[in-house]
C-alpha cells in the first residue's frame, strides 16, 4: 500500500492516468520495510525516456532516489523532458524507522533536484535531514522551509503530523507567501503509504491545472478522508 503501488491507486482513484517508472522493488509490510533491491539506474533512465516518447506527461512524481547514480539518471531525464510540474516526495525514512537513502545521495538530492521541482514535500524527520536542525514546533517547519528555499527549492510543503499536538498544521512556504493547513490529527495505526498518496494526489490535481497551493489543499484533505473512511 505504499510506494509505486499507493501512487497508482491514488492517480487512478482521481481520474488521472499514471506512468510509472520503478527505482527499487521493497520488500516491506505496513510495519516496516525489510529490504530493498535497486533496478540498475540506466534501466530507470530507460523505463523513463522510453515511456514519455509515447506520451507526454502533464505533472511528474519522484518518489524513492535511494543513491546518487539513480538520482543522477532522474535529473538527466527531467533535463530531457523539459516538464514544468514536478513533485519531489523526498522518501528518506520509511515508516518503521529504515533510511531508505544513503548521504551522498541526499547531498546530490540537495544540489541537482531541488532547483528543479515545483515542490517538495518532506515530513519533519526528512525536513530535519535536509536541512539540519531539530524540528520541535510549528515555526521551526517554517524556519527549514526557508532553508529549503535558499537551497532552491521554489516551492515547500513541510507535513506535521510527526509533531505531538492534537491540531496538525501541514506548511506550505515560497518566496511569497506562507499558507498553514490545519486538520484534527486522526489517532490511528494505519498511515502507511500516506506520504506516497499524498505527494501523487498533489500531482494529479496539479496536473488537471489547479494551483499548486490549491492542489496541495485538495490533496491533504484527500489523504485525511481516505485515513477516517478506512475499512
Amino acid at each position: 500500500g505504499a510506494g509505486i503501488q499507493a501512487d497508482i491507486k491514488t492517480a487512478t482513484s482521481l481520474g488521472v492516468y499514471s506512468m510509472t517508472a520503478v527505482t527499487a522493488v521493497t520488500v516491506q509490510n505496513t510495519k516496516g520495510v525489510k529490504s530493498v533491491i535497486p533496478v540498475p539506474p540506466n534501466e530507470i533512465y530507460n523505463q523513463i525516456i522510453h515511456t514519455i516518447k509515447d506520451i507526454r506527461p502533464n505533472a511528474i512524481k519522484i518518489g524513492m532516489l535511494h543513491s546518487t547514480r539513480v538520482i543522477d539518471n532522474v535529473s538527466k531525464s527531467l533535463s530531457e523532458m523539459k516538464v514544468k510540474k514536478i513533485i519531489l516526495d523526498p522518501v528518506m525514512i520509511a515508516k518503521g524507522g529504515s533510511k531508505l537513502i544513503t548521504n551522498s545521495a541526499v547531498k546530490l538530492m540537495k544540489k541537482k533536484l531541488l532547483n528543479k521541482v515545483s515542490l517538495i514535500t518532506p515530513n519533519i524527520p526528512e525536513a530535519e535531514i535536509l536541512t539540519n536542525i531539530k524540528i520541535k514546533k510549528h515555526k521551526d517547519m517554517i524556519y527549514a522551509a526557508n532553508i529549503l528555499l535558499k537551497l532552491g527549492a521554489k516551492n515547500v510543503l513541510i507535513k506535521g503530523g510527526h509533531l505531538p499536538y492534537k491540531i496538525m498544521k501541514d506548511v506550505f512556504v515560497n518566496k511569497k507567501e506562507i499558507a498553514i493547513f490545519k486538520n484534527n490529527k486522526i489517532l490511528t495505526r494505519h498511515t502507511h503509504g500516506t506520504g506516497c498518496t499524498l505527494s501523487s494526489a498533489i500531482a494529479s490535481y496539479y496536473s488537471c491545472g489547479k494551483t499548486l497551493k490549491k492542489s496541495c489543499d485538495m490533496a491533504i484533505k484527500y489523504v485525511n478522508h481516505a485515513i477516517v473512511t478506512r475499512p
